[in-house]
């Protein structure tokens, strides 16, 4: 389990209180003004979506251990709300219902076998691929030869790893061979097996965000278009709310269409304020907004929705930067976690993405989504590979479940392990 979330786990659960919407009036500017503009102005009317009065915390220390085998009933599902171009089309039709997929029932989930077989089914594409090809490499192969190496090489290559994590993987499995003489294909497989696994786990991998000692926890979720961030969010806001945690969501991206009433279906499902404004307002002004409403409504954990912006558009993240330090006037020290949420099925254009992000805002955390439609599910050891930033979550499936906290050995053994088997040998 993840260290940072076991510690955010440990806070004192909060009864889901009914919250009263706001109305106030003002105009921010939309440009990239300072901080203090935005703190100088009265918020314009935002909106809060009321929760229910019932207590429905579950108790922490049996979150992660009974969570995600609870049917996900009230959950709408990943697929996104459809960038209608007519909004009043989009609120006024059953748009959720429409094309949110079915919710896992109790019967699907035992279908669907344990946690570990989800998981291991949700990175089938990438196992066939990558790790299948391995075997086949090595079935039947008596000895090692620098022929071995030359095809792995290619696989790994194909799987996304990259050339520079690759090279350094054959480096260190070349020396392991010659070192100890190694003429055994299949004692070579489990090598690369714990290889990868050192890799993924590195120092970095363990490094909590820095926790507030009084106030709301408050995480920035950022990306690109197209990624999945608004459900990512939902997903995460649910896990919190069965912990125990008071959540509210924060409506900041107010450019897409659609994506305030997305973010409003999901916190009407698992009962999370929503602080929205009309769409095209400033974003930094609905953060402002937000967090006024965070401290008197005791609010444990705050979730930033921000609009998707291609990272190579400078003004778009000239933007992000001014979001930041409004939350951070407004609360010293935040955003305690800024998280970059990054579709694993765009391989290589990943590493971009996370090096320009990082560079702009400076990522704290990282959540790999749709790892269960591609074959290239590498692209998370070259990211572990290239960047000193954990990995938060990865997203193996479209139910809340499927929303896994990463853990190396799991992922490795998913990926490893033979069917029905827990285990990375052969």
């Amino acid at each position: 389990m993840l260290k940072w979330f076991k510690r955010l786990l440990k806070k004192e659960p909060a009864v889901v209180e009914e919250e009263a919407g706001q109305e106030a009036e003002a105009a921010v500017s939309e440009d990239t003004a300072a901080p203090e503009e935005v703190e100088a102005a009265t918020s314009p009317a935002m909106t809060v979506a009321d929760a229910p009065a019932e207590d429905t915390a579950e108790p922490v220390v049996d979150f992660f251990a009974g969570m995600e085998e609870v049917a996900e009933e009230e959950t709408p599902a990943a697929a996104e709300i459809p960038a209608a171009g007519d909004e009043a089309a989009a609120v006024a039709e059953p748009v959720a219902e429409a094309e949110t997929p079915p919710a896992a029932t109790p019967a699907a989930e035992e279908k669907s076998g344990s946690l570990f077989q989800r998981l291991r089914q949700g990175l089938a594409k990438t196992r066939d691929s990558f790790v299948s090809q391995i075997d086949t490499l090595f079935l039947g192969r008596k000895e090692i030869g620098p022929e071995l190496f030359d095809e792995l090489e290619e696989i790994l290559i194909t799987a996304d790893l990259g050339v520079d994590t690759t090279q350094d993987l054959l480096d260190e499995a070349r020396k392991h061979v010659k070192r100890v003489q190694l003429n055994d294909p299949q004692a070579l497989r489990r090598k690369i097996c714990e290889i990868i696994l050192s890799y993924l786990r590195t120092e970095g991998q363990n490094t909590p965000p820095a926790f507030p000692e009084s106030g709301p926890f408050i995480i920035m979720v950022v990306g690109v278009n197209g990624v999945g961030k608004t459900t990512t969010i939902g997903k995460m806001a649910s896990k919190f709310v069965r912990a125990g945690h008071k959540v509210s969501m924060v409506a900041a991206d107010t450019f897409r269409a659609a994506a305030i009433e997305q973010l409003q279906i999901w916190g009407e499902r698992i009962a999370v304020d929503v602080i929205a404004r009309e769409s095209g307002a400033d974003p930094s002004s609905v953060v402002f907004d937000a967090l006024d409403h965070a401290g008197p409504n005791k609010i444990d954990i705050v979730i930033i929705d921000t609009a998707g912006r291609l990272h190579t558009k400078v003004n778009l993240m000239e933007e992000l930067k001014k979001i930041k330090r409004v939350i951070d006037k407004k609360v010293p020290g935040a955003p305690h976690e800024i998280m970059l949420v990054l579709d694993a099925t765009t391989g290589q254009n990943a590493i971009s993405q996370t090096q320009l992000f990082h560079e702009a805002v400076g990522v704290t955390g990282l959540t790999l989504t749709k790892l269960d439609g591609t074959a290239k599910g590498g692209i998370l050891i070259n990211l572990v590979r290239s960047f000193d930033i954990p990995i938060r979550f990865i997203g193996v499936g479209e139910q809340v479940p499927d929303l896994r906290d990463f853990e190396a050995e799991e992922f490795v053994k998913a990926l490893f392990a033979e069917a029905g088997g827990n285990g990375v040998g052969p």
